[in-house]
């Protein structure tokens, strides 16, 4: 059964997984092949902590490259152009409403992009389901773990 709920992904983000899958296939798997070869030359592979190591690390690569396999199968890429309401690919200007005084930007994208260290926000996080199909000057109540709040939607990038 394979998973076909979309994967929305940014062209950028698009051209990000590729360049990982084309580096882990072409790379990364060549590589592996090779320490694992040297390992099992070295003998006895019950206590071989090298071949056991290579082994470890080509389940890793495997099993990354039938996940990013299968989100671009999935993929749907963001249309980004679209400026009157907020939507996947949209950045976002808000202030606070009880303090206007605060304010921040988000990008929202998919949940495989998602970086809120880089104000880049998954369009499941609370803040980004109040946010879409929202225009400028809309007031919305965000409902979050720690409570509801409201921002001012400032402006749409």
């Amino acid at each position: 059964m394979t998973n076909k709920k979309p994967v929305y992904l940014t062209q950028k983000g698009l051209e990000d997984l590729k360049k990982e899958l084309d580096e882990l296939i072409n790379v990364q798997r060549p590589a592996n092949i090779i320490a694992i070869k040297e390992a099992r030359a070295l003998g006895d592979l019950s206590e071989n902590a090298d071949y056991d190591a290579a082994r470890n690390e080509q389940a890793q690569i495997e099993g990354r490259i039938k996940k990013i396999e299968q989100m671009l199968e999935n993929a749907e890429i963001i249309d980004e152009t679209a400026k009157d309401k907020v939507g996947l690919g949209s950045t976002v200007a808000i202030k606070y409403v009880d303090d206007p005084d605060d304010s921040d930007e988000y990008k929202i994208v998919g949940s495989q992009e998602a970086d809120p260290f880089a104000s880049k926000i998954s369009n499941e996080s609370p803040i980004a389901k109040a946010l879409l199909n929202r225009k400028v000057g809309d007031v919305v109540t965000v409902e979050s773990p720690n409570g509801a709040y409201q921002v001012e939607i400032t402006e749409i990038k």
